[in-house]
């Protein structure tokens, strides 16, 4: 906390320089710039407006010429506490989504997110998105030297695009290493701002992009057909694919309509058959929770995260051109040998996650880690009790979902899945809607960047050890 006087505000909420009235305290996290001038020292910092809006505001100095050495050094430690580990004057490349938000993207984006930036003097470079995969021909052509984040003014699917294009790259690797995703929540989906900032708001999430810490991102890698592309969110099979992608025509209902296409699908207690094989890293509950402990204790600098992969994978990732070569091989290659394909034929929901939450206060996902080389699997039979199916719904809000006996959950490395007596159904890979045929998802570990505000957690409740479990 960095202890400030207060000063008399402008119309406009900006502090003006005048005599000192009392001291206000202002967060190291909250603060954007300090410069000295002839004249004073100005800081500029953002300023709670609302529980969930920050503004831009300044406090200025005035400082005397023999002053100006000691005032240069103070304003040079002031910063270093303010940014820590976090790279200040990010460059920036913003695509906004003209039609995300319902239309009001680069409204707020000019309203809440922009002063922000300019207070903390990044560089930003800003375009618009013209129609669906333009994200992904920008980010394919970027010069990956230039900028040191993309950020997408959207909902979700940008960063997926995104993604695919720094996929796309002769350099994948190496792009992906080094520019950041990450997201300004201006869509109807937010999780990745949730799972990064703790936050749907654009300001907050603005300020959150300027502290953030470069976090190493596990992606997937989802072969389908002679298809080839990357995950960063989740993909699943069954009730909570359709009831998103299914219900598209009931966007104006909001988040509702999410839970209404989930309670249609359980009254009919809808059933999802499939083939399925799994490469398990950790097995039962007591286990993931004693890895996520194991994570929590360990405060690694996230890029010596990154440089701890191992030698396999970091060589792969610098020598080969484009995506590292899959482990696994294919969805059409033979099943590797250490795979069992079983029949699922009474799936009621395929859900694997790479992130906590999926939205706003909901985390099926708790035990997630951005760079532990694991997919987080939650499988569960269509054939329950409605009753369990609801509670269900009610737990994932309420951290209860984790703990459920019929939540079949598992970290995973890679899995093959075969829908069967369907013609046609639902897949959603990040909410994007992909041909109903079989599919085989790898992971790669740390092979993406975004920013986040530990450089080691979701910000997500997670999982612990509870009384009597012991891990392995």
């Amino acid at each position: 906390m960095c202890q400030m006087r207060d000063m008399p505000r402008g119309k406009d909420g900006d502090a003006v320089a005048c005599s000192v009235t009392t001291t206000h305290a202002i967060p190291f996290y909250n603060i954007l710039w300090a410069e000295l001038s002839n004249f004073d020292v100005s800081i500029r910092y953002a300023r709670p407006r609302t529980a969930n809006r920050i503004r831009v505001a300044t406090i200025n100095y005035p400082i005397e010429k023999p002053e100006h050495p000691r005032a240069i050094s103070w304003v040079e430690s002031l910063l270093d506490r303010a940014y820590g580990e976090s790279q200040r004057r990010k460059r920036i490349k913003v695509l906004v989504n003209p039609f995300g938000g319902k239309g009001k993207a680069q409204k707020w984006y000019m309203r809440e997110i922009e002063p922000i930036f300019a207070a903390a003097r990044c560089e930003v470079d800003l375009q618009k998105t013209q129609y669906r995969g333009h994200a992904v021909e920008i980010a394919e052509t970027l010069d990956a030297d230039a900028f040191d984040v993309i950020a997408a003014c959207s909902g979700d699917g940008l960063p997926y695009e995104v993604f695919n294009g720094l996929g796309n790259k002769h350099d994948a690797c190496q792009a992906l290493r080094k520019i950041a995703v990450v997201q300004l929540p201006c869509g109807t989906g937010n999780a990745m701002s949730w799972n990064l900032n703790g936050t749907d708001s654009p300001s907050v999430a603005a300020l959150g992009i300027v502290k953030g810490i470069r976090t190493p991102l596990d992606l997937i890698s989802v072969t389908q057909g002679e298809r080839r592309t990357l995950s960063f969110l989740s993909q699943s099979v069954g009730i909570v694919a359709e009831s998103d992608l299914a219900t598209e025509h009931l966007r104006w209902l909001g988040s509702a309509r999410f839970t209404y296409g989930i309670l249609v699908r359980l009254l009919g207690k809808t059933v999802y058959p499939c083939d399925l094989a799994v490469k398990i890293e950790v097995a039962t509950k007591a286990e993931i929770r004693e890895h996520y402990r194991r994570a929590m204790n360990d405060r690694t600098l996230p890029d010596q995260h990154r440089d701890s992969l191992s030698s396999h994978d970091a060589d792969s990732q610098r020598r080969e051109i484009g995506l590292p070569t899959l482990q696994y091989g294919t969805v059409n290659d033979a099943l590797p040998a250490d795979w069992n394909l079983v029949p699922y034929d009474k799936l009621g929901n395929f859900w694997c996650g790479n992130m906590a939450f999926m939205a706003a206060n909901t985390s099926p996902f708790p035990a997630t880690l951005p760079h532990d080389g694991c997919m987080d699997l939650v499988t569960i039979d269509g054939d329950i009790s409605r009753l369990a199916s609801i509670r269900s719904i009610l737990a994932v809000e309420t951290g209860k979902f984790f703990d459920m006996p019929h939540v079949n959950y598992r970290k995973i490395s890679g899995y093959r899945i075969i829908p069967k007596n369907q013609k046609d159904g639902y897949i959603s890979i990040d909410g994007e809607r992909v041909p109903f045929e079989p599919f085989q998802a790898e992971v790669h570990r740390g092979l993406g960047t975004v920013l986040s505000k530990s450089g080691h957690f979701y910000e997500a409740p997670g999982v612990v050890l509870k009384s009597g479990e012991q891990g392995s």
